[in-house]
């Protein structure tokens, strides 16, 4: 694949991760969302995965880590909300 193809890609996953993440934080503040439902976690676990690819192409290793953190906050309350639906 071409380098600027690539480039072009990584570029409109970040934006779009950015977009997600920002989406998902106006809906909570406004009460739209709450903060411990499946569709905000989801929101940002897949927000944090586009800017860890994004920041990883980048070398931007601060920004990175903390959305590997932030990704990692998300799966593991996502893991417990599953725990506790009933069956």
């Amino acid at each position: 694949m071409d380098s600027r193809l690539i480039t072009i890609a990584i570029e409109f996953i970040g934006w779009a991760a950015a977009l997600l993440i920002l989406a998902s934080y106006l809906l909570v503040s406004t009460g739209r969302l709450d903060g411990r439902s499946p569709t905000f976690q989801w929101m940002n676990v897949v927000g944090a995965a586009g800017f860890i690819l994004n920041s990883g192409w980048h070398g931007a290793l601060p920004s990175a880590v903390l959305n590997i953190a932030w990704m990692a906050i998300g799966v593991v309350t996502l893991i417990g909300l599953a725990g506790r639906r009933p069956r």
